[in-house]
């Protein structure tokens, strides 16, 4: 496959080579939407960077995403694995998320952007139901091929110095069009549509109308002119109903026809019938008495196809009145932030969740998010407005006279639709910019003020009553969410002190060793487990080297791993050779009885005779690399019995040489493992970069060997490891 031409690599995305890139995709796999998603550097979240078939606001409640979120680009980036989803059934069971979000038929797959070392991002692809079950071996080739192409183009991005930044925003790719269309034909084709008897009009995929007839106007009571640039749902009162917002949702995502029926005045049905494609949607404009020639309704989706006529809006039964009514995108958004916020651990998670979530959403031009803390509410977050702002008003008393601290004394939001209404309710209230509306909200959870959520717009907004239910909805959700984050932080922050005590402060400096030890928690739960490791003053002629693992990533398994430690640290200072030290370790877990197993390797360094003597206890094999720069696995030390499974248990010691300028290497086994990846292609890798590293230094060794994990999107367990070396030239 040939690199779209570009002038350098440090341009893939200003160039278009990386927008290229999915429109081949799209076009050679005949799909219908595409999305492209990169890792953000050294964060743990996913970015929407290109999207293809589709409109931002439909693509809003997935612009970034956690890595370790319950989505199929998540899943395939960790697993390093495509996933294919055959329909809504299975969209519904696996992901019931994005079910609830877009609760369409459409087919998806999503797949790793990645080379040999390193996971960049990941693409999603929908296609119609049209489409065979499964992809056959040209597409999975093709999907392989792309996604190739894209990691290379990537890579090289990233070799420059800086490398450039990501988008900041997601950018549209539109489908490849003609030059030029011909004039006559589009005279034509205008002329076509004047002299239909019905109506018919185009929509962008962003739902807005680029054309309308005369006859299609007339229907529907509007003049072109005011309907041009605007959404039908938006401009035509009587059509603000979710149910036909959902409709051409539905055509977009699935790229079927459909249909719905809807009162422009009393008595008088109109039938739209929607056909979509790459570009939009086409839309038939039809006077219900028409299907008495026989005109015939496209086979839409049938959950909501050819609905039946809508009720007059002052008759029994009758809609809310449209003003009053929400959008279909922002329901499902609604739904989509709560199932979101479920999700989330910590007061961080929260604060980027919603500030990500409400306002590429629900449409305000800036969020500012506030935590109650000692009397004070505290900004924690905030989109839209500049940092020297919001430090201005952050730490403001509860008892301030200031809309976001009375809304919380009192549990009663407060909408001002113009400044001029804010400026008659507070007088000296701060303005951002020419901000002309504003809805603060408090946030109560259990009867508690957790904190308050301020939003502002651009343009002054009349908050219908539908609107401001759904706002303050949302501000119950946030304050249920933000009361648990702070009680999961209070734990966390409780358990990190609790295994940084137990782990060594540092490395005490020995007469004849290098060393350098990483220690890099999990990217999940409580971030803590039982990895450590340790360098013990043995005697005054030996050293003791130890690492391991107990089994969990909670406060028990951190508890466990000092007390392993310290009997560990006993035993070596008491003379114990490495199979005897693992031994008594192990009657000791099982007095304790822990019900938790552990791995542990125990290296002893004769700084005299020059030799290691091992003992493992199912630990992984400890690397070493030889003064001639080979590096090797150790594969002659027996693995032994874990610790803690059995009382009585015998681990034998094994002895190698010590030579000028060797470097062992003990590590847990988060460095080597990953979802499907052979741990023992892995360990051979790591040996290699031991070996090939031309790091002098073993600070900077320890840091090239944990850079593919130290980062890692995916990483799910804790990382170890502990470098020892004899210098060339030493004591003895």
């Amino acid at each position: 496959m040939d690199e779209p031409a570009g002038p350098g690599p440090e341009d893939v995305f200003a160039d278009g080579r990386m927008a290229a890139v999915l429109s081949g995709l799209m076009r050679d796999t005949t799909a219908s939407v595409g999305l492209v998603y990169l890792l953000i550097p050294g964060d743990r979240m996913l970015r929407l960077v290109l999207i293809s078939g589709a409109s931002r606001e439909i693509a809003a409640p997935w612009v970034r995403i956690p890595v370790d979120a319950p989505v199929p680009v998540a899943d395939a980036i960790k697993e390093r694995r495509l996933v294919w989803l055959g329909g809504r059934e299975e969209v519904a069971h696996r992901y019931p998320r994005i079910g609830m979000v877009l609760p369409y038929d459409f087919m998806l797959a999503a797949t790793p952007i990645a080379d040999a070392t390193t996971v960049w991002g990941g693409v999603v692809m929908l296609w119609p139901m049209s489409h065979p079950p499964h992809l056959d071996a040209r597409e999975h080739e093709t999907l392989d091929a792309h996604c190739r192409l894209a990691a290379r183009l990537l890579r090289r991005a990233a070799d420059q110095d800086p490398p450039p930044p990501h988008p900041t925003s997601p950018i549209v790719v539109h489908p490849e069009r003609p030059s030029q269309a011909d004039p006559a034909l589009a005279a034509a084709a205008l002329d076509l549509a004047e002299r239909l008897p019905v109506g018919c009009c185009s929509l962008d995929l962003d739902g807005k109308i680029t054309f309308i007839n005369t006859a299609g106007a007339e229907l529907v009571d509007a003049g072109a002119a005011a309907l041009l640039g605007r959404r039908p749902w938006e401009a035509l009162l009587w059509l603000h109903d979710p149910a036909f917002e959902d409709r051409y949702r539905a055509a977009v995502v699935t790229r079927r026809a459909t249909s719905f029926v809807a009162m422009s005045r009393p008595s008088r049905p109109l039938l739209f019938e929607l056909y979509p494609d790459a570009t939009g949607v086409s839309v038939l404009i039809i006077p219900r008495s028409a299907e008495a020639t026989g005109h015939p309704a496209p086979a839409g989706d049938g959950a909501a196809t050819d609905e039946g006529p809508a009720p007059a809006p002052d008759g029994p039964g009758a809609r809310p009145s449209p003003v009053e009514a929400v959008g279909a995108a922002a329901l499902y958004q609604l739904m989509h932030l709560a199932a979101s916020l479920a999700e989330v651990a910590g007061v961080r998670d929260v604060v980027e969740l919603v500030a990500d979530q409400i306002v590429p959403s629900f449409g305000p031009d800036g969020l500012v998010l506030m935590s109650v803390d000692e009397g004070r509410l505290r900004i924690v977050g905030h989109r839209g407005y500049s940092q020297e702002f919001v430090d201005r008003y952050d730490g403001q008393p509860l008892t301030a006279p200031v809309a976001d601290a009375q809304v919380l004394s009192t549990g009663v939001p407060a909408f001002f639709p113009t400044y001029e209404d804010l400026r008659r309710a507070h007088p000296d209230a701060p303005r951002y910019e020419g901000r002309h509306a504003w809805a603060f909200l408090p946030l109560v959870a259990s009867g508690r003020p957790v904190g308050s959520l301020i939003l502002s717009y651009r343009r002054p907004r009349p908050f219908p009553s539908a609107e401001r239910a759904l706002l303050t909805s949302l501000a119950g959700l946030i304050a249920q969410a933000l009361a648990r984050a702070r009680l999961y932080d209070a734990e966390h922050s409780l358990a990190r002190s609790l295994q940084t005590a137990l782990l060594p402060h540092g490395l005490t400096p020995l007469p004849g060793l290098d060393v350098a030890a990483r220690y890099l928690p999990a990217g999940h739960g409580m971030d803590i487990g039982g990895d450590f490791y340790d360098l013990v003053p043995a005697t005054p002629t030996s050293v003791v080297a130890v690492i391991g693992d107990v089994q969990g990533h909670n406060t028990t398994a951190a508890a466990l791993m000092g007390q392993v430690r310290t009997a560990v640290h006993a035993h070596a200072t008491a003379g114990a050779s490495p199979g005897d030290i693992l031994a008594r370790t192990n009657r000791l877990l099982g007095d304790l009885d822990a019900d938790r197993f552990t791995s542990c390797l125990v290296a002893e360094i004769d700084l005299v005779r020059h030799r290691l003597r091992l003992a493992s206890a199912g630990h992984p094999p400890p690397l070493l690399r030889r003064a001639d720069g080979s590096a090797e696995i150790v594969e002659t030390v027996p693995p032994g019995l874990l610790l803690g499974i059995a009382p009585d248990v015998e681990y034998r010691t094994t002895e190698l040489p010590w030579e000028p300028g060797s470097v062992l290497a003990l590590y847990t086994d988060g460095l080597v493992e990953a979802p499907g990846l052979d741990i023992g292609t892995s360990m051979a890798d790591l040996a290699e970069r031991l070996g090939v590293s031309r790091a002098r230094d073993l600070e900077a060794l320890a840091d090239e060997l944990t850079l593919h994990v130290k980062h890692g999107a995916h990483r799910t367990d804790d990382v170890a490891l502990l470098l020892v070396r004899r210098p060339r030239q030493g004591p003895g």
